[in-house]
């Protein structure tokens, strides 16, 4: 991906005595410093977004909001329908203006573009300019359907209305996908403009095979695993609940982002230690094994560790942004492949065993005694 390397670097910083307003308002001021230095003057507050509405208005927790294009969601719209493929948790649509002329071959090829995300297809309507409705779907549609779904969507005649169905945060991603395909397709993304937001209020807890199934580790034993770290603190209306509601509770974290790019985040981390080892315990981590892995840490718990938090800015990524490049690779002196390989200087390269034994790598503790 044009956007991570195996090492990068970031530009961290963390506070004590601080709440997230504390933060987002130093975020924003070292935005506005670094934006400066093209010339740009960045207005603040930058707007602030739910996860949550993120997700549901833009199919993104980081998105691009120089364009104004959203989802809307169909599973009411729907929940009567005969047709199999919209008798699903979630039915959602993206409009794509003036999608109607698209040729076969270019429908075919968003097809092509819903594979390689992991799913059947994409489908769609055509909204004719005589203001019929055609395309493979529209057959499948009653009358009612028919009548009501341009107005539902706000489609006009010649528009494009891409559709997925399914468990909810599949087709959203999808449709996400499909809308910033469409800005860049129709030109509705202005590439010298700059959109910035933060999205706040994230899930602190997912279900742990979600995870795994996402590519993600999923920390601990339990059913829950933490979306964003297992030290960031749960929002203070939700510090009683967290552990027996995991799925309702909302985490103290926050992303910046810019023209649908992740460039920081950070979060309000917890500071109690009966907190902390109720978050270990919903993980699926027992007490043996939170002491045994961040004992070091719930030890100082019990000196009075101060409110504290932080965040931390990609820097590659702000270089490659401000550089007007499209991928990080162009902003570092030496990029790595996937596996973390250096082509240049060809490192890592073999080492002899006079090396690891200077460097102590192959380093083996000595069993400890029978006392």
């Amino acid at each position: 991906r044009a956007d991570r390397q195996p090492e990068f670097t970031q530009l961290d910083i963390e506070a004590s005595f601080v709440d997230q307003d504390d933060i987002i308002a130093l975020g924003e001021n070292i935005v506005k410093a670094l934006w400066k230095l093209i010339d740009v003057e960045i207005p603040t507050p930058i707007a602030r977004i739910t996860y949550a509405d993120a997700m549901a208005r833009f199919g993104s927790d980081k998105p691009d909001l120089r364009f104004g294009v959203e989802l809307t969601e169909l599973t009411e719209f729907f929940k009567d329908t005969n047709f199999g493929v919209f008798k699903a948790p979630y039915v959602g649509a993206v409009v794509m203006p003036g999608g109607a002329s698209q040729p076969r071959r270019t429908l075919d090829g968003w097809q092509e573009f819903a594979k390689q995300r992991g799913h059947k297809g994409l489908a769609y309507v055509l909204f004719k300019e005589d203001g019929e409705l055609a395309g493979p779907v529209a057959k499948n549609l009653t009358d009612t359907e028919r009548a009501g779904l341009a107005d539902a969507v706000g489609a006009k005649p010649g528009d494009c209305i891409f559709f997925a169905a399914g468990e909810k945060s599949a087709a959203r991603a999808l449709l996400g996908a499909a809308r910033v395909e469409i800005g860049h397709r129709t030109g509705l993304i202005d590439p010298g403009a700059w959109a910035f937001c933060w999205v706040v209020d994230a899930p602190m807890f997912e279900p742990a095979a979600a995870a795994v199934a996402s590519g993600d580790v999923a920390v601990g034993a339990g059913k829950w695993t933490a979306v964003h770290h297992a030290f960031t603190s749960p929002k203070p209306e939700f510090m009683d609940t967290f552990d027996k509601d995991p799925e309702s509770a909302l985490s103290y974290a926050y992303d910046i982002v810019c023209n649908g790019n992740e460039i920081g985040g950070g979060s309000i981390r917890i500071h109690e230690r009966d907190v902390q080892e109720r978050v270990f315990e919903l993980m699926g981590l027992d007490r043996e094994d939170a002491q045994t892995k961040f004992g070091f840490l719930l030890e100082g718990f019990k000196f009075g560790a101060p409110p504290h938090g932080g965040i931390a800015f990609g820097w590659d990524r702000v270089v490659a942004l401000l550089a007007g490049v499209e991928s990080i690779r162009d902003v570092i002196a030496f990029p790595k492949t996937g596996n973390g390989y250096d082509p240049l200087t060809q490192a890592p390269a073999p080492i002899t065993a006079q090396q690891r034994k200077e460097a102590g790598v192959d380093f083996k503790p000595e069993a400890k005694k029978a006392e």
